[in-house]
């Protein structure tokens, strides 16, 4: 059966001599894999450069549910990033965010609440004058929301120490050797109550960048083990902090 999709590119690997299998998160049944044939070939240069982290599709599939590959008809552009592409920095933001997703959008199912998150907030990101810097911190804190993962801003003068395990701000220190500092669950607290539009507004240093990146990829970490080692850090950490 062909059906029509938008579709978020996540990952791609080579697959025999000129084809290539991308894996997306799709509008209608969220995390597929599919292979794209006769891809890798001069003339389909202009239709590879489409198949970029999380650059924005509609496409026309054969859709078989319970297969592991699908495969793909047609595809063409939903969504032109004006900057990504240009900006050394932001296309560093959507290679890392792109391996996140990879590693924690398991679901075959539709979930058009985060492929909406998802859409609107990498369109807001290609379109941010200020506030670039932290846009990678508060698009991983929100996704958790998607996940069942959504952490409980609790912060007040007593209940100042956050949790990690729980996910929820504590009277008292937790007896766990990830727990933040008081300055850095303060900073959590923050972020958590930050929108995309105010997102300029959030003033941090590359230090406090750095040690909220960690914490929040630690956070993933206990609640998703699939997560494991992200190869984009290291790139990341070198241009912001």
């Amino acid at each position: 059966m062909i059906t029509s999709t938008k579709a978020i590119v996540l990952h791609q690997v080579k697959y025999a001599e000129t084809s290539i299998i991308v894996t997306l998160y799709t509008e209608a049944f969220g995390r597929q894999s599919y292979i794209v044939n006769s891809i890798r070939s001069a003339k389909s240069k202009q239709k590879m450069g489409l198949l970029q982290p999380l650059f924005q599709l509609e496409i026309e599939a054969y859709h078989k549910p319970g297969r592991g590959v699908q495969r793909i008809k047609e595809f063409r552009a939903d969504y032109v990033y004006q900057s990504v592409p240009f900006d050394v920095t932001k296309r560093s933001v959507s290679f890392f965010l792109a391996e996140v997703m990879f590693k924690v959008l398991r679901s075959e199912e539709s979930d058009n609440e985060a492929f909406i998150f998802i859409q609107d907030s990498l369109q807001f990101f290609d379109q941010m004058a200020h506030g670039a810097a932290n846009f990678h911190l508060w698009f991983i804190v929100n996704l958790l929301k998607y996940l069942g993962l959504q952490p409980n801003n609790n912060f007040n003068e007593n209940y100042r120490w956050f949790d990690m395990k729980n996910g929820r701000f504590l009277l008292t220190r937790p007896l766990l050797p990830q727990t933040p500092d008081a300055e850095s669950s303060w900073i959590l607290s923050v972020l958590f109550s930050h929108s995309l539009e105010t997102l300029h507004q959030l003033e941090l240093n590359g230090k406090q960048r750095t040690r909220l990146l960690e914490l929040l990829l630690e956070y993933y970490a206990i609640h998703l083990e699939q997560i494991g080692k992200i190869n984009s850090l290291d790139i990341l950490k070198e241009l912001f902090y």
